[in-house]
């Protein structure tokens, strides 16, 4: 019998809840994740707390969805209790911690298969489902040209998990996933650590080429290794290097050379090369992430390191659209960087090739029953969606920061199915009261659109909320 390259062995159609698996996706030493697709209600004996995750104001899953299948059975004792406090760090954050830039969490389950040991009792997460990894885009296209953009979406990630209380551990490019419309999102949680005031305590099983020095002979103690806010600013310092130069920032051809390197650094025998590609606005950030030590590193935080990023990125990149190729004949991501004075207005978009050529995608990015807010006129620029109302862009868990900088200058409320609602309403002011010269109109509104209606905006409106309404 041939033993399966997978973590968990999950065969094609295999049922969970209301979830049909397809193909496997990826594959770690603690799980293996696998696409989905939504059949039917899910058995409420399977439902676990994490049901409450669910998106969307209908409270509706999604209709695809990736599943990370997470192995508690057939181990030895020791094994298993490893095993079992990943699974429990990965969905207490997810069930926890919901924000833009963090994956999401749907539900959990538990698997029900007792002809098949490896399968049966594993911990099911319903996730979102990404289109790709930074890890597999490097691969294809090292440094690419929305490297500084993405990174900046790394940086917003990072903020938002410490400011949570978590550290994540194990930020590394396996581990940054891309989304269909080219944004960002963390995952892999189960070396998270909740802190406990300066500190947090994980397994100790994070990736040597991704860990700062202090990790590489810790002991491990009866809670396990302790790190800290300052592990992951290392660990983006790291991944900065990769993604804008396409090298390790430590000298060596394999792991093992590159941790004698990291030694010698440590230890002050050997300085810290960079690479000469790097440019020139990252140099000083990646150089303060890879501080040797923890005290040096922890005089500065993820809040700070985004403002510095976002600056950087203003500061490498142009302001038109940047392709990132997936696969050729397939749709071209997008994730541009375009500068705004001193500040980096981030956003992603889908274009097509025809003829060799790149077409602009005009509003078609704009997920299905959403509405979205564009930059630009024709649906060009940065993007922000909603599925719902939001009474403040740049207030609670999703925020359209551009448009602190940037005018609106066209919209689409994509409404497929409006359920109901047939029209947008946009206000400047928060909460759809008007704020300055709106004072003085008799409607407090600045525009409505249609469901199905694209169109772009009179005049440099700048709003900062919309709620869905039943017609224009």
């Amino acid at each position: 019998m041939t033993e399966s390259p997978y973590a968990v062995p999950v065969p094609k159609g295999f049922r969970v809840g209301s979830w049909e698996v397809l193909e496997p996706l990826a594959d770690g030493a603690f799980g293996s994740v696998y696409a989905a697709r939504r059949t039917a209600a899910a058995p409420e004996a399977l439902r676990t707390s994490a049901d409450s995750a669910a998106p969307g104001a209908d409270g509706e899953l999604p209709a695809v969805a990736a599943l990370k299948f997470l192995p508690t059975g057939t181990h030895t004792p020791h094994r298993f209790n490893h095993l079992r406090e990943l699974a429990e760090r990965e969905t207490e954050l997810l069930s926890r911690l919901r924000a833009p830039r963090i994956i999401r969490l749907y539900e959990t389950l538990t698997a029900d298969a007792p002809g098949r040991p490896g399968l049966d009792g594993a911990t099911v997460l319903v996730l979102e489902k990404a289109e790709t990894s930074l890890a597999a885009l490097l691969r294809r296209s090292p440094a690419p040209a929305a490297g500084p953009a993405l990174l900046v979406q790394v940086c917003e990630g990072l903020d938002q998990l410490h400011s949570a209380g978590w550290v994540h551990g194990d930020l590394k490019p396996a581990n940054v996933l891309l989304m269909k419309d080219g944004s960002v999102r963390l995952a892999d949680f189960g070396l998270a650590a909740e802190l406990e005031g300066a500190a947090a305590y994980s397994p100790g099983f994070s990736t040597p080429d991704h860990a700062p020095p202090e990790l590489h002979w810790a002991e491990l103690g009866e809670r396990g290794q302790q790190i800290r806010p300052s592990t992951d600013l290392w660990a983006f310092g790291v991944l900065a290097h990769l993604v804008l130069t396409g090298t390790h920032p430590l000298p060596g051809g394999t792991a093992e050379a590159r941790g004698d390197a990291l030694v010698r650094y440590a230890r002050g025998t050997d300085d810290l090369r960079l690479s000469p590609e790097l440019p020139d606005a990252w140099r000083e950030i990646v150089t303060d992430c890879l501080a040797r030590t923890h005290e040096e590193r922890a005089r500065h935080d993820a809040s700070s390191l985004l403002r510095r990023a976002e600056r950087a990125a203003g500061a490498t990149s142009s302001s038109r659209l940047r392709s990132l190729r997936l696969l050729r004949g397939r749709p071209l991501l997008v994730a541009a960087a375009a500068v705004l004075g001193t500040a980096v207005a981030l956003g992603s978009a889908v274009v097509y090739e025809r003829g060799g050529e790149e077409v602009g995608y005009g509003y078609h990015h704009c997920p299905t029953r959403s509405v979205c807010f564009f930059s630009e006129e024709n649906g060009e620029g940065q993007m922000c969606s909603w599925a719902a109302s939001d009474p403040d862009w740049l207030a609670g868990p999703e925020t359209c920061a551009w448009t602190r900088h940037a005018p609106v200058r066209s919209v689409y409320f994509n409404a497929g199915d409006p359920a109901g609602f047939h029209g947008v309403e946009y206000f400047r002011g928060p909460d759809f009261t008007p704020t300055g010269f709106d004072l003085e109109r008799e409607t407090l509104r600045t525009g409505c659109t249609a469901a199905r209606a694209q169109g772009n905006l009179a005049g440099t409106y700048a709003p900062r909320s919309h709620r869905l309404v039943k017609r224009c």
